[in-house]
């Protein structure tokens, strides 16, 4: 016969493996919903922004509005006039040669796993947490690492996903 603690450390077993497929199941859905077709680049009229510092350029929808671009012109971020919680940015900064050991460290971590249509392999990250979905690109070449970010609801990225897809698809680095 069972005790009541061995019955109770059950309980608190079973009550985590449900916890947790539930939030895989959660996850599942979301990331289901993110393949839907209904993304249309063709239905949006672009506009192309290019970096004078860093060279970097991704499309934007032309009715997105850009906050002011920093003093040092590293990067900008745009807004959609439907929902400002939707914001698509890019931006660079040079390494520090000290930083390029570390760095190169951890790339060796993560493998690049998503190449723009220009033909540059980078590593694409997807987070989704209870208030926000992010997809972040990240471009390394010589000693200048680029970025693009596309942030959401977390409840609403799945809506988005294509749309930030398509974007980091089509961001561009200077040809080295």
């Amino acid at each position: 016969m069972a005790t009541a603690n061995q019955i109770s450390s059950l309980g608190r077993r079973i009550y985590r493996f449900a916890a947790s497929v539930s939030g895989v199941i959660a996850l599942l859905i979301m990331l289901w919903g993110c393949t839907a077709n209904d993304f249309n680049a063709g239905a949006i009229a672009w506009k192309t922004y290019s970096n004078s510092r860093y060279g970097f350029e991704f499309p934007y929808p032309s009715n997105w509005t850009s906050l002011a671009t920093p003093a040092n012109d590293d990067g900008i971020a745009f807004f959609s006039p439907q929902d400002n919680s939707v914001e698509i940015r890019g931006w660079a900064s040079h390494q520090l040669p000290n930083s390029i050991v570390t760095e190169q460290e951890s790339v060796k971590k993560i493998k690049p796993n998503f190449q723009t249509a220009q033909g540059v392999s980078g590593v694409l990250v997807i987070e989704v947490d209870r208030q926000v979905g992010s997809m972040t690109l990240t471009l390394t070449q010589s000693q200048v690492k680029y970025y693009w970010q596309g942030r959401s609801k977390s409840q609403e990225f799945q809506n988005y996903y294509r749309f930030f897809y398509y974007i980091a698809q089509q961001y561009r680095i200077p040809k080295s």
